[in-house]
């Protein structure tokens, strides 16, 4: 009974050294953080009704997709869109973002001005994994012929050794 009372412990300590080491890596990671920016274009209803695929230049090259999850009219007249974007670059990583909200003015019934699109990336794989960033873009969304273009700039932080 000794001998399974101790085994037990052992497991708890060890899984207890784990977590711990676990969390102390986590919390002690070294960032290096570099300015970004480049275009976006993409094209609507090319996966369905709702999606947008393009192509990403500049430094966060690759393609680009954004799920339309929602549209709002604002009461000041602004039109928001919040999306969920997916991107790999040309070296095959992966970038994560948290659902981001692009507030446009209404240039014409189809057409938007993007006049404010904070997006926050939040890891990624290969050199992206626990990646964390902020992009702000400009662009235009054109309803009537299925197309979008961005401009971004921000920051992107890697873990060192990435």
């Amino acid at each position: 009974m000794k001998t399974q009372s101790f085994s037990k412990f052992a497991v708890l300590i060890a899984a207890l050294a784990t977590m711990t080491l676990s969390a102390f890596s986590q919390s002690n990671l070294t960032r290096h953080c570099s300015s970004v920016g480049g275009t976006i274009a993409t094209d609507l209803a090319v996966v369905d009704s709702a999606t947008t695929l393009g192509t990403a230049t500049g430094d966060l090259k690759g393609a680009v997709t954004a799920a339309i999850l929602s549209v709002t009219q604002n009461s000041d007249g602004t039109v928001s869109f919040t999306v969920q974007h997916h991107l790999v670059t040309e070296t095959g990583d992966t970038i994560s973002f948290s659902p981001a909200t692009a507030v446009t003015w209404p240039l014409s019934q189809t057409r938007y001005a993007v006049i404010d699109y904070p997006v926050h990336i939040n890891g990624g794989t290969g050199k992206y994994a626990n990646a964390r960033g902020d992009l702000d873009s400009i662009g235009e969304v054109d309803l009537g012929i299925g197309q979008t273009v961005f401009r971004y700039s921000g920051t992107v932080c890697l873990v060192a050794g990435n």
